[in-house]
């Protein structure tokens, strides 16, 4: 069975590699996030999965023998949903109002097959606390670390690590991609990976 990645993410497709798949990877389609995830349809949890199915469905439909993954991230805090900052007073804003804080990572994975008529959505959370950050390290991370493709504007892997206290939940969901979760739908769709 053909493996395709939806996510021109390279962390998502370093995090894939990790299960020892063998895996194309097409674009995903370029959608308004925002507008999705400020709308009032659902939970945002089932935002998240629409944006993540909606990212793979075009490369389901272009190759509908293959077995699609796609995926989509946000930070919340407060019940707002923070996705990428359009620029660097957002990213400051983010990860001022992120600052000393708990706030959850919400990933949305979608497994299609258009061939075999598979369709399975999920999301996996974890709760991120940060450390207090004064207005220099803030200022020095954008400058560093360029965390505009960033939902929250940061990345828990390289620098971003740094402005982390605690993590309670997958580590590889803040990272863009849950492991676990995105293997079980794997399985769920017929495809061996352990």
């Amino acid at each position: 069975m053909t493996l395709i990645l939806a996510s021109n993410s390279p962390r998502r497709k370093s995090l894939l590699a990790t299960l020892g798949l063998d895996f194309a990877v097409l674009p995903g389609a370029e959608l308004d996030e925002a507008g999705i995830l400020a709308g009032t349809d659902g939970s945002l949890n089932e935002r998240i999965e629409h944006l993540a199915r909606l990212k793979g469905e075009g490369v389901a439909q272009q190759a509908p023998e293959a077995l699609v993954i796609s995926a989509d991230t946000v930070v919340e805090i407060d019940g707002d949903a923070l996705g990428k900052p359009a620029d660097v007073d957002d990213a400051r804003a983010m990860l001022t109002r992120l600052s000393g804080r708990a706030h959850h990572v919400h990933t949305g994975v979608a497994v299609q097959c258009s061939q075999a008529g598979f369709s399975q959505t999920a999301v996996e959370s974890t709760r991120v606390t940060f450390a207090l950050l004064d207005g220099e390290t803030i200022n020095n991370y954008i400058a560093r670390a360029q965390p505009f493709d960033k939902a929250g504007a940061y990345a828990i892997q390289g620098l971003g690590a740094l402005l982390v206290r605690r993590i309670e939940g997958d580590y590889s969901n803040v990272v863009g991609l849950p492991l676990p979760l995105t293997a079980r739908l794997l399985t769920a769709a017929g495809m061996q990976v352990l």
